[in-house]
């Protein structure tokens, strides 16, 4: 198989992780807008933001395992 084909295949799995940065940076803002505005609801918007954010990430790490495994299957 022509290896620049699998460089490209290989570089949008891991286009993944772009998606999970904005995402978790548009999550931190909101939840610190959230706090800034009923301050006694910290415990529930910080806890509800720490699961958003792991979420996120796996994908972001399901997109570079993904972008590996094309890379060494596909050689």
């Amino acid at each position: 198989m022509n290896t620049t084909l699998i460089a490209i295949g290989a570089a949008i799995a891991v286009l993944s992780g772009l998606g999970a940065g904005i995402s978790i940076g548009l999550a931190t803002g909101k939840a610190v807008e959230g706090i800034a505005r009923q301050p006694e609801a910290q415990g529930k918007i910080q806890s509800t933001l720490i699961l958003g954010c792991a979420l996120a990430e796996a994908t972001a790490i399901y997109g570079f395992v993904i972008g590996l495994l094309i890379i060494i299957m596909l050689k």
